[in-house]
């Protein structure tokens, strides 16, 4: 079961780097994508914050796995409006289950385009807990986050960039 979930949020991972690539960019590349998630991520360069997260929670190889895997993916702007300090807090050793549980938040099992998350009232996420899918005024949120851009391929998924960091609760 471990296993099995951090190879899907591996993918979730590399699906939040494909993200931040160009829509114009990766419409040149043939039907299926080369790059894995995390490959995706860290060319897109916009999610650095998610990559350094990814790797203190041990779950990079998982989120270079098979998947498929939809990732929810925060941009590091997303991760600067946490609150001061939270992001340092999540990365100690310390708090590895923590920071897991949070990232896992983030993605959900199987590859999940835009055409059917508009269609969702809510998405169980690899770290249990479901995450509300809500369209106003046209525009698809994923909890409070708002998805802006959508269906970045990658080889083992596909990835929603959102403007939030969006929290489980820690009960």
């Amino acid at each position: 079961m471990i296993s099995k979930t951090f190879g899907t949020l591996g993918a979730a991972l590399a699906l939040l780097v494909t993200a931040s690539v160009a829509p114009a960019q990766m419409a040149s590349d043939h039907d299926m994508p080369s790059k894995d998630i995390v490959e995706v991520a860290v060319e897109a360069g916009t999610f650095n914050t998610l990559i350094a997260a990814a790797q203190a929670a041990d779950l990079v190889d998982a989120l270079k796995g098979e998947g498929p895997l939809t990732v929810f993916a925060p941009t590091d702007e997303a991760f600067a409006k946490l609150p001061e300090g939270t992001v340092e807090t999540l990365l100690k050793p310390e708090n590895k289950d923590k920071l897991q549980a949070v990232l896992l938040y983030h993605v959900v099992e199987g590859k999940v385009t835009s055409d059917k998350v508009v269609n969702l009232d809510y998405a169980k996420t690899l770290q249990g807990q479901k995450v509300k899918i809500s369209v106003k005024m046209g525009k698809v949120y994923v909890n409070d986050a708002q998805v802006i851009a959508a269906d970045v391929e990658a080889s083992n998924g596909v990835i929603h960039v959102i403007d939030a960091v969006i929290l489980p609760s820690m009960d």
